[in-house]
């Protein structure tokens, strides 16, 4: 285990095989990976293909990651080409958002999704097995003793270490500019001289960072929830999951749900359940929830907006009755683990991204210092998600970090949700001011994402700009 002042520490090359990892194409530069032919095939109600990327952009003949993708075809004419999905994570599915996403009013395209590298089906970072990643989860991520934090450095150090050992080198190549670089490659791949995308969350860093590297090629993007591409840590996500809180708590109050009188009693309500599970974790049918497990399930409901208000509530007095079912079933579905026990991809792709992505970090103890500022942003969060410790101490150095501006793309249509839980407001009025084309529009509500089924506003303005290519009003707002 590494000393406390220590930020990342050197493993050897396991030499492991990665799944999905074969031989690079042949071929000039990228020539050999361009002349791939996508081979569609029925997988369900939706078709299928794989294709290889080069592992490494820089020696693309050396090694290739596989790219999984599905597919929803065009059923209009005439047809406008692809729009490639993104539901953001990093690490969330593809594929599995095509089967979902709401494509009224743009049947004239054809819906492809693909697994980014690193994730679900495509060439997938491995880590911990399930058991060990059950107990990772229910670590306490908020120490309030020595003896604690010492527990959660060695827990994080051992999980980085299973992920060097499990996945090697596959770690150093899957940031989001080489996402970037694939999605370019896709585009070639279906025939498409611009690029056309929808991207949730993460997946608007993924369309920045395109825009940034193939503005020439960046035709009509949207931005959906977007994340902070700015250099400034000013706003962070916590504050969307308080304020999210907050908002749920007022309106708790008001509908006496019996978690309290006020705003100020239901959020002293849920704090006093994460302060009692400390100490005293609640049964769980055969499992138990711990305080950060119960902190994991409150999360997943903000994103549910109002409609999954109600249900939080009473998962909330459950668990201080004693039954913690509810609010473990939640933090299962935000962790990526199946009623089985197995864990997706989500819950390691994740940090192995974000990690890989991150500004150079200055160690565990310049997180504990983080820490102790984010709890004055974040009084709630801020607070229980706890020190960051994971990429202080990740096996592999950040990769290169861009200034994003887009300059010379199209207009770029980034949305922000005012009560966004994920990705706070805010950094969708940043990302529009930062990029050259930017052009903000606001949805006026509750819940992760705008587009599709939540406000008729938003979703008008994103099929006009998408099909007809109707740039909205800067600064327009929707409820």
């Amino acid at each position: 285990m590494p000393g406390v002042a220590i930020d990342r520490t050197s493993f050897a090359d396991p030499g492991v095989t990665v799944p999905g990892l074969v031989s690079g194409l042949a071929g000039d530069g990228l020539s050999g990976y361009r002349s791939q032919q996508l081979d569609w095939s029925a997988c369900g109600s939706l078709e299928c293909a794989t294709v290889l990327a080069p592992l490494d952009y820089a020696d693309p003949a050396s090694r290739a990651v596989t790219l999984s993708l599905a597919r929803k075809p065009a059923t209009k004419s005439p047809r406008l080409g692809t729009l490639f999905v993104n539901p953001g994570g990093p690490g969330g599915s593809g594929k599995d958002l095509v089967g979902s996403f709401d494509s009224k009013g743009l049947e004239q395209y054809d819906i492809v999704g693909w697994d980014p590298r690193g994730t679900g089906d495509s060439t997938p970072v491995k880590c911990y097995d399930s058991a060990h990643t059950d107990a990772l989860s229910g670590i306490d991520s908020s120490p309030d003793t020595d003896a604690e934090r010492t527990a959660l450095i060695q827990a994080t150090y051992e999980f980085d270490k299973s992920c060097w050992q499990n996945s090697g080198v596959l770690l150093e190549h899957i940031s989001t500019i080489e996402v970037a670089r694939d999605l370019d490659l896709l585009r070639q791949l279906v025939g498409d001289r611009e690029l056309h995308y929808l991207g949730y969350s993460y997946g608007t860093q993924i369309g920045a960072t395109y825009a940034e590297l193939f503005s020439q090629n960046a035709g009509r993007l949207v931005l959906d929830a977007a994340v902070n591409i700015t250099d400034s840590d000013d706003v962070i996500q916590a504050m969307g999951f308080d304020l999210a809180l907050g908002n749920f708590a007022t309106w708790c109050a008001e509908q006496a749900c019996g978690l309290g009188a006020s705003k100020q009693a239901v959020l002293d309500s849920i704090t006093g359940l994460f302060d009692q599970l400390d100490g005293a974790p609640v049964r769980a049918g055969t499992r138990i929830l711990t305080q950060s497990l119960a902190v994991t399930g409150v999360a997943m409901m903000l994103y549910g907006g109002t409609d999954a208000w109600p249900t939080l509530a009473a998962m909330v007095e459950a668990a201080q009755k004693g039954n913690g079912r509810g609010l473990l079933a939640a933090a299962d579905a935000l962790n990526s683990r199946d009623d089985k026990g197995h864990y997706g991809s989500l819950f390691y792709s994740l940090p192995a991204i974000n990690c890989l992505d991150s500004d150079e970090d200055k160690g565990v103890l310049d997180a504990d210092a983080v820490w102790q500022e984010d709890q004055k942003k974040a009084p709630i969060f801020g607070k229980y998600f706890g020190p960051q410790y994971t990429c202080a101490l990740w096996p592999v150095r950040p990769a290169l970090h861009l200034q994003i501006r887009g300059a010379g793309a199209k207009p770029i249509v980034v949305i922000g949700g005012t009560g966004d839980n994920a990705t706070p407001y805010q950094q969708a009025v940043d990302m529009a001011r930062q990029l050259d084309s930017g052009v903000l529009v606001t949805y006026q509500g509750e819940g992760h994402g705008s587009y599709g089924g939540k406000s008729a506003c938003v979703d008008t303005i994103v099929v006009d700009y998408l099909v007809r290519g109707t740039v909205p009003k800067d600064g327009v707002r929707c409820s």
